[in-house]
């Protein structure tokens, strides 16, 4: 199977589980998914794959995804919430990040074979983990500021304020993670190819993501009971 092809099922089955933890679990469900999301995309992140020609690092699916559930709760339950989701998502980086941080520092045993691939995955550069932070809460507090602008000016069209918020909250998301990671590092044309691609890949992610806000309304039309639980 090809990249390309294995991008579409990771995309399909990334959306899939957002709708499966909002039918489910309602609320609960997605702010649990945004926490989840925030740290299997730091861990992509780290392998980098050729998608379509171009030069991409996994990650930017399930980071991107992770709109699609703060969009959720900002149509549904307000600002508000949406803004906890992304304080939920923060802290769940930060934390995990410090937690394995910590365990790298644990003397391995003489038998130990996974100290060095350990420090491999999770020995991250700490100007990489402030790009990530900073870029994720400036973008997800964009896009939720943006969803709420929009809808009070055009409160009909659902996918307008969905594509508009999120489509601009993946570039300033992809500039800020660039600028802080990477200026001084690499020479402007680099950072700019940087930028391009990634934000091409999460922008088409943005707009595939549409349908699936309809859908995840129409399963649950009210914001109380689960129709598989009957609970909120």
């Amino acid at each position: 199977m090809t990249n390309e092809l294995l991008w579409l099922a990771l995309l399909v089955l990334n959306f899939g589980l957002i709708i499966l933890a909002w039918y489910f679990w309602g609320k609960p469900g997605l702010l649990v998914w945004i926490a989840i999301a925030g740290i299997t995309a730091n861990l992509q992140v780290s392998k980098t794959v050729i998608l379509f020609g171009m030069t991409a690092t996994l990650g930017n699916i399930v980071y991107a995804g992770s709109f699609l559930a703060t969009d959720i709760l900002s149509e549904r339950f307000g600002k508000k919430c949406a803004t906890r989701g992304v304080w939920i998502g923060f802290f769940s980086i930060l934390a995990f990040t410090v937690l394995m941080q910590l365990a790298l520092l644990f003397a391995p045993a003489p038998s130990d074979e996974m100290q060095l691939h350990l420090v491999a995955l999770f020995g991250l550069l700490p100007r990489i983990v402030l790009a990530s932070l900073a870029a994720y809460l400036v973008s997800q507090s964009h896009d939720i500021w943006a969803f709420q602008f929009w809808k009070k000016r055009f409160p009909g069209p659902l996918w307008l304020r969905n594509n508009l918020s999120t489509g601009v909250s993946q570039l300033i998301d992809s500039l800020v993670f660039t600028l802080i990671a990477f200026l001084g590092v690499f020479p402007a044309g680099v950072m700019v190819e940087i930028v391009i691609t990634t934000y091409l890949f999460k922008l088409v992610v943005a707009l595939l993501d549409t349908p699936f806000l309809y859908l995840a309304l129409a399963l649950r039309p009210q914001e109380g009971a689960s129709p598989a639980s009957g609970e909120e």
